[in-house]
């Protein structure tokens, strides 16, 4: 799959081309057991399906499940996973910020998302293979719903991130651009190539679990349409298995909260070219403004 001989392309760029970071290039199962495994694959599950759950909630459903496991262990995997219950102030996560970062304000109180590239969004999350887990990155465009770049990852260094930025820069940029305060999103690697192009950078404040929500549905519906039906036995079948699915998701996936059009026809003509993006409007009239939650919002993806 990768040729380090390769006469033309280098490692970096094969690994860039197949959206995987050079970490998941090395790939080994990690070492976990065979029982924290499945402790996890039941914890995705039961985050995706109740993301208010905490610790002790998750301990209590796995003992229902069958599995005695104590608090402590439940934190750990938890921890290990990324994942924080959806509280009124976040628990620390993915989104703890690297010692001696800078994160920046949060932007987008009150504001109504009436076009596309006006606000991209980053997040990561879990995806569970039979015999360990991988990371996945995607960044979203917030009008349109429409994934601009993702790569898949092994380990949560700022790599990855950053190789999905690129990618999305390098067909347009958005106003302002969203994430948690992760370490990989406060990276100066992240932050500077949003800081040389003039993009506002904007990052969820403690106690503002819902500004990325859009994210937090995109990942339901990846995890409910794909990954939980297909499984992946490893990263190859996972990296098609995306690659499949964003691409249906994106030109085929008819969205309620779009009037039952795809993000590719929202997202500035890219289905079709910007006369039959036009032609929808007139038919199904303008799109009722988004705007940015800071609550629960109730249209769904």
């Amino acid at each position: 799959m990768i040729e380090a001989e390769h006469p033309v392309l280098s490692v970096r760029r094969q690994c860039r081309l197949l959206a995987l970071a050079r970490s998941g290039l090395y790939y080994e199962a990690p070492g976990e057991s065979a029982e924290n495994l499945e402790l996890m694959r039941l914890l995705d599950e039961a985050y995706t399906a109740w993301p208010f759950y905490g610790v002790r909630r998750m301990a209590a459903y796995l003992g229902r499940e069958g599995h005695a496991v104590n608090v402590k262990r439940v934190r750990r995997l938890m921890r290990l996973m990324g994942l924080e219950a959806i509280y009124p102030r976040r628990k620390r996560g993915l989104s703890v910020p690297g010692e001696g970062a800078k994160t920046h304000p949060y932007l987008l109180r009150d504001v109504e998302v009436v076009r596309p590239d006006q606000v991209w969004s980053a997040d990561i999350t879990y995806i569970r293979l039979r015999r360990g887990f991988l990371y996945l990155v995607a960044i979203l465009d917030w009008y349109s719903r429409y994934v601009l770049s993702w790569t898949l990852s092994s380990s949560l260094d700022a790599e990855f991130c950053v190789w999905a930025l690129e990618e999305a820069l390098a067909n347009g940029q958005p106003e302002i651009f969203n994430t948690d305060q992760g370490v990989q999103f406060t990276s100066a690697g992240f932050t500077g190539l949003l800081e040389v192009r003039g993009i506002a950078i904007s990052m969820d404040g403690r106690g503002r679990v819902f500004d990325n929500i859009f994210s937090e549905r995109l990942w339901r519906t990846v995890k409910y349409e794909e990954v939980y039906l297909k499984d992946y036995a490893d990263p190859r079948e996972a990296r098609h298995g995306l690659r499949a699915y964003f691409r249906y998701y994106n030109a085929q996936r008819p969205h309620q909260a779009l009037d039952y059009r795809t993000p590719a026809e929202m997202y500035d003509g890219r289905a079709g070219g910007e006369r039959e993006r036009a032609a929808a409007r007139t038919v199904a009239g303008t799109p009722v403004a988004l705007r940015a939650p800071s609550v629960p919002a109730t249209v769904g993806l």
